[in-house]
C-alpha cells in the first residue's frame, strides 16, 4: 500500500529531510473536465480562464504551487478533442507538445459524467506517452462534489479499469476537497532539484497581455450560446499609462479587440443597445484592475474576422 500523501512526514526523526523537488505537471482531459478550475484552486489565485462552456482554454498557462519541499509548475492546456477546424488541430498539437515536456500528468475525468469516447481517446494517447517517456500519470476524479458516494465509487472503479495509473485521486476544486492532496501527489513524482525554478512570489509566467485577453474572453463567454466559444478570440492592442494623472492615482488605458467570425455573433456579444458589451467590460475591468493593482479605462471593440478558425494567416495574426 502506498503511503498517504497527507500524512507522510517531511523528514524522519533524526534523519535528513527528503530532497527538494521541482518540475512541471500537465493537467489534461476532454473539454470542460475541470482543468482550469483545479489549476486556480491549486495555485490559490485566478491564473486560468474558467467557463461553463467547453474549449475555453487557448493558451498554455502556468500556475506555480510552492511548498516547503517542492515547487509544482502547472501547465493548463486546451482539452484534447477531435478537431473540426485548423484551430482545433493546432490546439491538439499544443497539448501533445506539452505532454512531451512535463514530469507528471494529471488526467482529469469529471465525476458527474460517464467515461466516454473522449476519455478513451485521451487514455490511448497517454499510453503512448508512457511508452515513450515513462511519464507517470495521476488520474483525477474531478467535480466529486457533484455526485453522491455511490456514484463516485462507480466512477473510481471505471477510472481504474480505463488504464494503468500511478495513483487515482478524487477531488473537488470548487469545494476544496482533496486539492492539497492532488498537489502533494503530483509533487511526489517530480524530479529532485537544487531549489525552486521560479521565485517564491511568482504565480505564473504568462504575459500580462495574455491574462488580460483571457479575462475579457471569460467575461464575453458568460451566458452566450454554445457555438460562440469556438468563434471568439481576444487581442490586447495596447496598454498606455494615462498622462497628467494626480500623484498616487495612476490610470491605465487598455484597448482590446474582440474578434468573432460572423456579424450575427457580433450582435450577440454587443447585445441590445450595447448592454451586453457594457456588462462584459464591467466584469473584465474588475478582474484586470485586480491583476494590475491599479485603475484602468477599458476600451472594448468587437470586430468580424470571417472564418478565422480556418484561415492560417488570421490564426497567426490572432496568436495561434
Amino acid at each position: 500500500m502506498t503511503e498517504d500523501a497527507t500524512t507522510r512526514p517531511d523528514a524522519v526523526d533524526g534523519g535528513e529531510a527528503p530532497p527538494y523537488k521541482a518540475g512541471f505537471a500537465c493537467l489534461i482531459g476532454r473539454p470542460n473536465a475541470g482543468k482550469s478550475t483545479l489549476t486556480n484552486a491549486l495555485v490559490g489565485e485566478k491564473v486560468a480562464i474558467t467557463s461553463s462552456k467547453p474549449q475555453t482554454t487557448r493558451h498554455t498557462i502556468r500556475g506555480i504551487v510552492n511548498a516547503p519541499a517542492s515547487q509544482l509548475i502547472l501547465v493548463d492546456t486546451p482539452g484534447l478533442h477531435k478537431p473540426r477546424t485548423l484551430l482545433g488541430e493546432r490546439l491538439n498539437d499544443l497539448v501533445r507538445e506539452t505532454l512531451l515536456n512535463v514530469d507528471v500528468v494529471g488526467f482529469c475525468l469529471p465525476s458527474d459524467q460517464r467515461i466516454g469516447p473522449g476519455d478513451q481517446y485521451i487514455a490511448r494517447e497517454l499510453v503512448e506517452l508512457r511508452q515513450a517517456r515513462r511519464t507517470p500519470v495521476i488520474a483525477l476524479a474531478t467535480k466529486s462534489d457533484k455526485v453522491d458516494r455511490q456514484r463516485l465509487a462507480e466512477h473510481l472503479i471505471a477510472i481504474d479499469q480505463l488504464g494503468d495509473w500511478a495513483e487515482i485521486v478524487p477531488c473537488s476544486a470548487t469545494r476544496g476537497d482533496q486539492v492539497d492532496t492532488v498537489g502533494q501527489v503530483l509533487a511526489k513524482h517530480l524530479p529532485s532539484s537544487p531549489g525552486p525554478l521560479y521565485p517564491d512570489d511568482v504565480l505564473t509566467d504568462e504575459p500580462v497581455t495574455i491574462m488580460i485577453a483571457e479575462l475579457v474572453r471569460e467575461a464575453a463567454l458568460e451566458g452566450v450560446r454554445d457555438e460562440l466559444p469556438h468563434s471568439l478570440a481576444v487581442v490586447v492592442e495596447e496598454m498606455i499609462p494615462r498622462e497628467d494623472r494626480p500623484e498616487g492615482k495612476p490610470l491605465m488605458d487598455v484597448r482590446v479587440n474582440v474578434f468573432v467570425e460572423r456579424s450575427s455573433q457580433k450582435a450577440i456579444v454587443i447585445g441590445r443597445g450595447g448592454s451586453r458589451l457594457r456588462d462584459v467590460g464591467a466584469t473584465a475591468r474588475e478582474g484586470i484592475e485586480k491583476l494590475l493593482g491599479q485603475r484602468i479605462h477599458l476600451d472594448l471593440h468587437v470586430k468580424v474576422a470571417k472564418d478565422w478558425q480556418r484561415d492560417p494567416k488570421q490564426l497567426q495574426r490572432l496568436g495561434f
